[in-house]
């Protein structure tokens, strides 16, 4: 049915004009300017949609101040649901990056996570696109916000949410259920979603419903799939890890350390992705750990080979065998109250004693590793508390597998004061590359392929190919950690920088000299594009099916991305940040 109106819509300025001639205060005025500007800045909408189950809108970024957000994004969309509201960033046409599920644990949580949700996830999406400088896509990141009254219905958020930025993607073709969208945006988007806080187990039904929608990408929609779907889980892999553990390895070389001898405090317990990995892959003496169930610590080292079965059960610390505890030891637990430790110290409440226990004088070591816990735990603000009295710091190396653990102006502090600080955006990229490395084998194999080489079989085997693949992607991972470090830990003793300012530095000069070799001719010299291409991707993929099968397949936009990721990244690792990128050519 034809929508009709007997009035002509008014323009933007005479809008204007009519809310100065008719709002009779300042804050009404203020309110209906911020629609007119909201309803200004939105290109597509489900909003008249007959059938939704969620709002969500497509928003032109340009209204962000530019002084609070100086990256402009490329691409925003806003969600709200009954159970929920959400945000969608990115900064690249094609991009990749996390859905994250963000809970409050009471009424004042709540309202500090509605005040911060949106610069969390500008923050998150930004870190990202400067971890992604290894691979063709750039960075993206969505929040999920629950309700107050919601904490119980993560899964139906998060289905309500992929299915509202669906509407935004495809085009309506059935007339009463799903229209076709007025679209200002003039052409089509498609996003990627990967898995982070809360939502590892959701990404197989993200991508069957968008191949139930009809969504022609649903077999690169989401990574992370279960090994049915041909998806390389990061947890099981320990996709993650493997990039923060080579920096921790990286400083023990460097120092000339012994692992087995050094202490270590970890955020993020034996339940998380993160945390589980770490806990299996190190050899280090953990003196501490922090979880969502509380804080476990021994002086002497926790015993690893209880650490281990949680590790391999995914349980938080509150299973722990407290026997296995030392005389010095303890275990904490969110909801405990008036807990005397074996020092004498007492303990009011468990829940304020495990928010605060990483600036706690127990929590000292050689090593912090974060693999869970809030944004901006450490900041200007609490800082100091690093700090003993003499000056000197509680640690003295950390590699930041948690995104933004630390505010930046927290990282030059410590760094000032000696401690060796690798950021996140360095460090935690091992899951990036895992996710792209996925979906270039879902453009590269027909279906057919994909099934017989990527998917778990019906008698629960793994396909030979997947497993050589996999070790592939493992092993990229780990090479382009190690080259990110030593040319952090060069550059970093060469001009005396801090590591945290260094690490932004690498990542824009990739980036800067991706853009330089887009506009150049390189792609057309077919020698050193075959070379290039032979060396960029996985050596098993190119036996399977060999390079010109993928060169025919996959997108060119995409192949030109890998092409220029590759050389502006290895470029940039062996010269540094400081030669003139024209020295490339």
């Amino acid at each position: 049915m034809t929508r009709l109106q007997d009035q002509k819509p008014l323009t933007s300025e005479e809008l204007q004009l009519k809310i100065a001639r008719v709002t009779t205060n300042a804050h009404d005025a203020m309110v209906m300017r911020a629609l007119l500007d909201f309803n200004e800045h939105v290109l597509k909408t489900n909003f008249y949609q007959p059938t939704k189950v969620a709002l969500s809108f497509r928003m032109d970024p340009g209204f962000l101040p530019a002084v609070e957000y100086p990256t402009k994004p490329y691409g925003l969309f806003l969600v709200i649901g009954n159970e929920f509201r959400g945000f969608h960033v990115r900064f690249q046409d094609v991009a990749r990056g996390g859905i994250r599920i963000v809970r409050s644990r009471n009424a004042e949580a709540f309202s500090i996570n509605q005040r911060t949700l949106f610069d969390e996830n500008y923050s998150l999406a930004s870190t990202q696109h400067r971890k992604n400088k290894d691979i063709p896509e750039g960075g993206s990141k969505g929040t999920i916000l629950l309700n107050l009254n919601a904490q119980d219905r993560p899964f139906v958020a998060f289905e309500k949410y992929v299915d509202a930025i669906l509407d935004l993607l495809l085009t309506g073709e059935t007339p009463g259920i799903k229209n076709r969208l007025v679209d200002r945006l003039g052409r089509n988007e498609i996003l990627f979603f990967g898995p982070d806080e809360g939502t590892a187990g959701y990404m197989d039904w993200a991508s069957q419903h968008a191949r139930k929608r009809g969504a022609p990408f649903w077999k690169a929609f989401t990574t992370g799939k279960s090994q049915t779907l041909g998806g390389i889980p990061h947890d099981t892999y320990g996709m993650t890890t493997r990039s923060v553990h080579q920096y921790v390895l990286g400083i023990i070389r460097q120092l000339g350390l012994d692992e087995s001898a050094c202490t270590k405090l970890q955020t993020g317990g034996p339940d998380g992705d993160l945390g589980s990995n770490e806990i299996k892959i190190s050899h280090d003496r953990t003196t501490a750990i922090v979880d969502g169930s509380g804080v476990l610590y021994d002086p002497q080292g926790i015993d690893r080979t209880e650490l281990e079965r949680l590790a391999g059960e995914r349980l938080m610390i509150q299973h722990f065998d407290s026997a296995k505890l030392g005389p010095q030891g303890f275990r904490v637990l969110v909801d405990d109250f008036q807990v005397t430790l074996p020092d004498g110290t007492q303990v009011q409440d468990g829940l304020s004693f495990r928010n605060g226990f990483h600036v706690n004088p127990l929590a000292a070591a050689d090593f912090f590793v974060p693999c869970g816990g809030r944004p901006e735990s450490i900041d200007i603000n609490n800082v100091g508390q690093l700090f003993e009295a003499d000056g000197s710091t509680r640690f003295k190396y950390v590699v930041e597998g948690a995104n933004l653990f630390f505010t930046q102006d927290a990282r030059l502090r410590l760094e000032k004061a000696g401690v060796h600080l690798f950021k996140d955006a360095s460090a935690n990229k091992g899951g990036v590359t895992s996710s792209s490395l996925e979906v270039l084998a879902a453009l590269s194999l027909t279906d057919d392929e994909f099934g017989r080489l990527m998917c778990k079989q019906a008698d629960g085997s793994l396909p030979a190919f997947y497993q050589e693949y996999v070790a592939d992607v493992q092993t990229a991972i780990e090479a382009n950690a190690a080259r990110e470090f030593e040319c952090l830990w060069a550059e970093s003793k060469a001009t005396g920088k801090p590591k945290c300012v260094l690490s932004d530095e690498l990542s824009v000069a990739i980036v800067d000299l991706r853009k330089n070799l887009e506009a150049t001719n390189l792609w057309d010299n077919v020698p050193l594009r075959r070379l290039i291409m032979l060396k960029a991707l996985p050596a098993r993929l190119l036996q399977e099916i060999g390079l010109d099968t993928i060169l025919e397949r996959v997108p060119l936009n995409y192949l030109k991305a890998i092409f220029g990721a590759y050389l502006a990244s290895h470029f940039v690792y062996e010269y540094g940040t400081s030669p003139s990128q024209f020295g490339f050519f």
